[in-house]
């Protein structure tokens, strides 16, 4: 059984006019003379206050807080939201739990609508933590979860205020990192049932990012990434290059299963994943243990995949890359 629930914008249009004037316009400079457009200090609050939801995996008191927070969060900026719920059988752990895809709009008369995604549900189990005793334990995921939905909400403060050549979804998958160890079953939950009952019109590409907070931040390419779009690749990668944001790294990473599978398989969209997957880095991990916290992540981090972005957003449609 599966809900759609359209959340109108506020009919208020006085309450929408000031909360966008009260949000500032920020150009950030950096010591050379560039100025950044997206502010990894704002971005980094937002992950905090995610974190102080508590652990959002579902089930818990905090995934129910947590679709109340972003739907406030959003609906004030976007020209449409919309909760895409439904529900979800685990028969290995004997629930059925009711997951939500949020989705929220922006310019929709604009067309060649693009999507950029990222999974706000966290793990509910530390499997891989080094303390035995903590593998039943959830993870708080600031990195895993909390670091893309961070740099969702930022962007959507900007295209409430600035008007893109092209309309935009940004998509809040649930269910992305409920699954165990050694399977693919329970993983991505959220994406392929969206992939598969889109609520919107079919998006032209898709834009996934997952673990970019990470201190010590590097983008391989992902190869399932590249062999679905890799003109999209070409351009965020020089994007990222006239920045001089080296974290873009210009090397193959490896195939990574992730949001972007779903809908390149279910829905035909070209899509590319921005992960860093060594969390936080080759020789330690932080991924799937209770050390995924908001002091392992950092707004430069932030900053330099949401700069991308935004760069991409303005100028993805009038072919200035």
């Amino acid at each position: 059984m599966a809900d759609l629930i359209l959340i109108l914008p506020f009919e208020d249009k006085l309450y929408k006019y000031f909360s966008i004037i009260l949000i500032p316009l920020l150009l950030v400079f950096n010591c050379g003379g560039q100025y950044y457009s997206f502010d990894g200090d704002t971005a980094y609050q937002y992950l905090i206050e995610q974190c102080d939801i508590g652990y959002r995996h579902p089930g818990s008191p905090g995934h129910s807080k947590a679709i109340v927070y972003y739907t406030a969060f959003f609906s004030p900026l976007s020209d449409t939201i919309i909760q895409q719920t439904f529900e979800q059988d685990i028969p290995q752990d004997n629930v059925t739990f009711t997951l939500t895809n949020i989705i929220a709009g922006f310019h929709l008369d604009a067309g060649n609508p693009l999507l950029i995604g990222a999974h706000w549900d966290t793990r509910p189990r530390a499997d891989l933590d080094p303390d035995i005793q903590k593998r039943k334990q959830p993870i708080l995921g600031a990195n895993d979860g909390a670091s893309g939905i961070a740099v969702l909400m930022h962007l959507a403060e900007h295209l409430s205020r600035q008007r893109p050549s092209r309309t935009v979804y940004l998509v809040l998958f649930d269910g992305e990192d409920y699954g165990y160890s050694g399977s693919l079953e329970y993983y991505c939950m959220g994406s392929e049932y969206f992939a598969k009952h889109l609520p919107i019109p079919k998006p032209t590409e898709a834009i996934i990012i997952d673990m970019i907070g990470d201190k010590e931040l590097t983008i391989p390419i992902e190869r399932t990434s590249y062999q679905s779009h890799p003109g999209l690749i070409k351009q965020l990668w020089n994007i990222a290059k006239k920045r001089n944001f080296t974290e873009f790294q210009h090397r193959f990473g490896g195939y990574i299963h992730d949001d972007h599978v779903m809908l390149i398989r279910h829905a035909g969209i070209p899509s590319v994943d921005l992960i860093d997957f060594e969390y936080p880095n080759r020789y330690q991990n932080f991924w799937h243990t209770t050390m995924d916290t908001p002091d392992k992540c950092s707004p430069r981090s932030l900053l330099v995949v949401g700069q991308v972005l935004y760069d991409y957003i303005y100028t993805s449609s009038i072919g200035t890359q």
